[in-house]
């Protein structure tokens, strides 16, 4: 089951990095999270009270909601959204797989995990990579202010989901399934980000063309009820630092897909900067990694 979970998130969320970049264009990015997850909300919450799936919650459990609703369902995204105006999605991927760096120094600060030597490793190749990955727009003519803000915007929406994990992990421990977080998260992110829109006087503008509606749906179901309820499924059952490993496969795929549609070059560099990220947060995950469940009472 937890092979099944972890191959469909890499599947899915590998994709998902496609959808968001043909989401560019008249729509802008912050209406555009609004519709996918006013979507995603309104479909999660009442199919699951038809199935009387939703657990009782408390006020106490609502704030955590609040919490997860602000990091995993929608400043988070809107950062990622902004990012691919000015970087290819498939970078932006590689950026986000380095949620693991970030979970193991979280689970430390939150929780008391301390991070060994391989986390140090892993983070040093992480960055290498990053660069060589990023050194025709560093040293070539394409390097400009908006590169910088485009991997700054991705940086921060990895670094706030990495703080949904821990949040995730808090709700775990208080018995909660992940279909009843995500379902009171995803409606609290919409909230979040109605209010965004009004204090930014962002229009409810539309695309009527059919690719963009079509990967809004996708981005929607696939990319944010199934995915979001096997991730978080994911750190339930193995932890928040095993889950983070499907982010290392996103980039392979991803990228693969930019190549076939924003018309990414593969350099050499790129090529070895793309296996260092890989490498490193293989490394901070340790090379016996398996989907069994955690021993220690720390997920």
């Amino acid at each position: 089951m937890n092979a099944f979970l972890y191959m469909s998130v890499v599947l899915i969320w590998g994709t998902t990095w496609i959808g968001i970049y043909w989401q560019l264009g008249t729509v802008p990015p912050l209406a555009s999270v609004f519709y996918r997850f006013i979507i995603a909300a309104a479909l999660l919450l009442p199919i699951l009270r038809l199935l009387n799936k939703v657990q009782p919650v408390t006020w106490t459990d609502h704030r955590y909601f609040l919490l997860q609703g602000c990091c995993l369902f929608s400043f988070n995204y809107i950062c990622f959204y902004i990012a691919t105006q000015y970087i290819v999605s498939g970078l932006a991927s590689v950026i986000f797989s380095t949620a693991t760096l970030f979970n193991a120094l979280n689970n430390q600060w939150f929780w008391g995990e301390k991070p060994t030597g391989q986390t140090y490793l892993a983070g040093a190749l992480g960055i290498v990579g990053l660069v060589l990955l990023f050194w025709e727009d560093l040293v070539g003519g394409t390097w400009s202010l908006d590169v910088l803000r485009g991997l700054a915007l991705a940086v921060l929406g990895t670094y706030l989901f990495s703080l949904g994990n821990m949040i995730s992990i808090r709700n775990s421990k208080h018995k909660l399934q992940p279909l009843t977080t995500s379902a009171y998260s995803m409606i609290y992110g919409v909230l979040i980000l109605a209010v965004t829109m009004t204090v930014t006087q962002t229009p409810l503008a539309w695309d009527s063309q059919p690719l963009y509606f079509g990967s809004l749906l996708y981005l929607a179901i696939p990319g944010t009820i199934l995915a979001f309820t096997a991730y978080l499924t994911l750190i339930e059952r193995i932890g928040a630092n095993k889950a983070a490993y499907a982010t290392v496969m996103f980039p392979v795929v991803a990228l693969s897909l930019s190549s076939v549609f924003e018309g990414y070059e593969w350099q050499l560099l790129g090529f070895v900067g793309l296996v260092l990220v890989l490498l490193g947060n293989a490394i901070l995950l340790g090379l016996k990694f398996t989907l069994s469940k955690p021993k220690g009472p720390h997920q």
